[in-house]
């Protein structure tokens, strides 16, 4: 199904800033990169929020009939602390305080970022490569750089000439920051820098004896900079113009900005045609840092284990309530932000497995038609995610009505809601009802109703000591029986 030829999709472009219509440079297929995780340590959850919103972008051009090639990538070298041009490699430091290897590190972190979102029922991307898969590229890309002119070498290090390359392009549009500006608001170089301007950004860094990451170059043995990874990796892989670059609000300066310069000064034209940026996530109403304590682990949230909420929340009560705000919105996590979206999230679910249930009649007094276009047209706006959410509660109040009889529905129009409940729901926001897609889940039920008609049959049977044993081991493990006229059902505590 293609029904992005029947849909008009608006985003907003950071890069403009303003919202257009969204139009492939493929009809058909999407290129998409999105700047991954440093993996140093567990994943933040604000990251978290970031990714969840392209995994939704994802979703819903999935949903649309495109062929997507999403691209996100795993920094694993050359991010220097502080995202600086001098000191020590976050996950060599990393390395060095825990006695590890620097790729031990780098292997335990990408597991623990995998597991995270994979809890948060994310899609795998279509690639994932890394920054130290693609040292070759990157040297190839500086040598480009340097042939044509914007770009120095000093002492084995390479920087990038912010100032020769303004001169003929607009170093600063992405983000509305005017190098005159920078240059003015910028301290004096000290003596020691080797740096021709404060603005000049390393391309490649001269590895000291002591540095554990190192690779050969022309240059000397050292490692890329930060920002030169991501234009090797969206280039290859997408192509020297490619339709979205996402990231968190954060990278729009300087990673992002210094990526269009890096682009531009290699290949002579605008690498990205949409600059998706995504917004920050507070906790109580403060920015999460660990330094003030002010920080909650994404499996601190699922298991209760912290000091900030009052009971354990599911990813997918989680992720419903990022959901419930645009993601250029800054988002605040609270106890009582996740108590409302759990209620909220349990309403849809319980509206959504009564479906099946729901009588049909001969005439509908909701219009399913204009609402399912609805639920389009939130989405076509700029990924309008919490408009969406607002429609899907149209129709489980209508659901409601139809079930207390206040209301009709055809069997044609129960179809359509149906599978348009389960597409925005489930396929587009990533939400899943442990009620319905737990497999093991299921397993467990069946097996608890075998036991459930094993003891049946040994009551009737006189059997009451078997009977008993059923039942007392059964509560042992958490599941509590409860016998009814209806016969006997059971809860999983």
């Amino acid at each position: 199904m293609q029904a992005f030829k029947n849909q008009t999709l608006k985003i907003y472009n950071s890069l403009s800033g303003k919202k257009e219509v969204f139009k492939p440079i493929n009809e058909g297929h999407i290129g998409m990169y999105v700047c991954g995780p440093t993996v140093y340590s567990n994943v933040h959850l604000g990251n978290c929020r970031t990714f969840m919103s392209f995994d939704m972008i994802f979703r819903y051009f999935k949903h649309l009939g495109f062929k997507v090639r999403y691209v996100r990538n795993i920094t694993d070298a050359g991010h220097l602390v502080d995202d600086a041009d001098d000191g020590e490699d976050k996950i060599a430091k990393k390395a060095r305080l825990e006695q590890l290897e620097p790729m031990e590190v780098v292997q335990r972190y990408t597991v623990d970022f995998h597991n995270i979102l994979e809890k948060f029922n994310f899609l795998p991307p279509s690639i994932e490569p890394t920054a130290t898969g693609h040292i070759i590229e990157q040297i190839e890309i500086i040598k480009t750089i340097i042939n044509n002119g914007f770009a120095y070498e000093v002492n084995g290090s390479v920087y990038f000439d912010v100032t020769t390359f303004n001169e003929k392009k607009e170093y600063g549009k992405l983000s509305g920051r005017k190098l005159e500006d920078m240059i003015a608001n910028t301290r004096e170089l000290a003596a020691q820098s080797e740096k021709r301007n404060p603005q000049d950004f390393a391309l490649w860094k001269k590895a000291e004896p002591e540095h554990i990451m190192r690779w050969p170059s022309p240059w000397g043995d050292g490692f890329p900079g930060w920002h030169l990874e991501c234009t090797a990796m969206s280039t290859k892989y997408l192509g020297e113009t490619f339709d979205i670059h996402g990231g968190g609000m954060d990278l729009k300066f300087p990673h992002h900005e210094c990526e269009i310069a890096q682009a531009e000064a290699c290949n002579g034209h605008s690498p990205v045609n949409y600059w998706l940026h995504a917004n920050m996530l507070t906790l109580n109403g403060k920015k999460m840092a660990k330094s003030t304590g002010n920080s909650i682990l994404p499996n601190e949230i699922f298991t209760g284990e912290n000091t900030f909420l009052s009971k354990a929340f599911s990813p997918s009560v989680v992720r419903f309530f990022m959901m419930q705000a645009h993601y250029t919105s800054i988002l605040d996590i609270s106890n009582d932000a996740l108590l409302a979206s759990e209620k909220g999230f349990n309403k849809l679910m319980e509206a959504i497995d009564s479906l099946n249930k729901l009588p049909v009649k001969n005439n509908s007094t909701f219009n399913i038609e204009q609402w399912r276009q609805q639920c389009y047209d939130a989405m076509n706006d700029d990924f309008n995610s919490p408009i969406l959410i607002a429609k899907l509660f149209e129709a489980v109040k209508q659901i409601n009505l139809i079930k207390e009889e206040k209301g009709s529905i055809t069997q044609e129009n129960k179809t359509i809601l149906t599978e348009t409940l389960n597409s925005f729901v489930f396929d587009v926001l990533g939400l899943e009802d442990k009620n319905t897609t737990d497999n093991s889940s299921n397993k467990i039920d069946g097996v608890v109703e075998l036991l459930i008609e094993l003891r049946k049959e040994a009551r009737e049977n006189k059997d009451f000591a078997t009977s008993d044993k059923i039942r007392n081991q059964l509560a042992e493990m958490g599941i509590e029986l409860k016998d009814g006229k209806e016969g006997t059902t059971f809860n999983i505590l």
